[in-house]
């Protein structure tokens, strides 16, 4: 296939990826990635069975997955890129050599976090920035900036820091939304509200703050005006998983939204995740709630 030619059908590729995912809030399911279809024609976005997919047609790598396995990607080292080991069999050909002409052509990819069973939440575009043979690896950078760095391998004081400002901006948040909108089956836990581009994963304690941790207990899917609500100290939730709204804005009186959105969600439960594991931690829930009493 020709450079070009490839080159604008990843751009429409990775185009319809970030559309379907963020209509899903933040995610694909394996089925929408594998009955992907452009010009008349199927074209799976991941491979079948493999964590690589390069479509026969194709010179250069298409997508990569990563398996996620506790609250950060355990792929990803202290500078902030992605340490992609070779493929087995032949490093210098098969899904190898793509990869590498991946890196030679500048080629965006797509890198697939593997969040639970058949989702997955999409990071694009991506790029091949270093090949080292040595530790048999590529080295896989979140912003094409990293192309054009001598040495990506050493990266300097300021340049590491950018990369993991851009792995918590680019993957860890996209991430943490996708897990905790999973266990809350993509509806807000206040006013269950299902549309999941409508919808955002709400820290319970910062991320600011070293116990906000991006684990699934220490979130809240949230619609997003529950969710500046909850930010702005609005609206509360008690460690007994009630809602509570502020007594000045209880007070208020305003139009509809106000009204239905907001002062009737008073007293309201809660609608938990399933799974007790993935349910709001009650000491965090107590830590956030005292401070909505303070400020509120």
């Amino acid at each position: 296939m020709d450079s070009v030619v490839e080159a604008a059908l990843r751009t429409r590729i990775i185009q319809w990826v970030h559309e379907r995912a963020e209509a899903n809030g933040g995610f694909l399911r394996r089925d929408e990635l594998l009955d992907f279809h452009i010009d008349g024609n199927k074209l799976p976005v991941i491979d079948y069975s493999r964590g690589i997919r390069n479509p026969r047609d194709f010179s250069s790598t298409l997508s990569i997955v990563s398996s996620a396995s506790g609250p950060y990607d355990d792929t990803e080292s202290e500078d902030g890129l992605l340490h992609y080991a070779y493929r087995s069999g032949d490093p210098w050909s098969g899904d190898n050599r793509k990869l590498r002409h991946a890196m030679e052509t500048g080629m965006p990819l797509i890198l697939f976090r593997k969040e639970v069973a058949n989702v997955y939440t999409p990071v694009a575009p991506v790029y091949v920035v270093d090949d080292e043979p040595e530790n048999s690896q590529f080295l896989i950078a979140l912003d094409e900036a990293f192309r054009y760095i001598p040495d990506p391998a050493h990266l300097t004081t300021p340049q590491r820091e950018y990369a993991l400002r851009l792995a918590k901006q680019r993957l860890h948040q996209p991430a943490f939304r996708t897990r905790v909108l999973i266990a809350y089956e993509t509806r807000c836990a206040i006013c269950e509200l299902k549309h999941g581009a409508l919808l955002d994963a709400a820290h319970i304690v910062p991320d600011s703050d070293e116990r906000g941790l991006p684990t699934v207990n220490n979130g809240l899917a949230l619609c997003k005006i529950h969710h500046a609500a909850y930010d702005q100290n609005m609206l509360g939730v008690t460690p007994d998983y009630e809602v509570r709204i502020a007594m000045k804005l209880l007070e208020e009186i305003d139009g509809p939204m106000l009204k239905h959105g907001l002062q009737e969600m008073h007293g309201r439960q809660l609608v938990l995740p399933r799974r007790r594991a993935d349910r709001p931690d009650r000491e965090l829930l107590a830590w956030r709630f005292e401070r909505f009493g303070t400020l509120s």
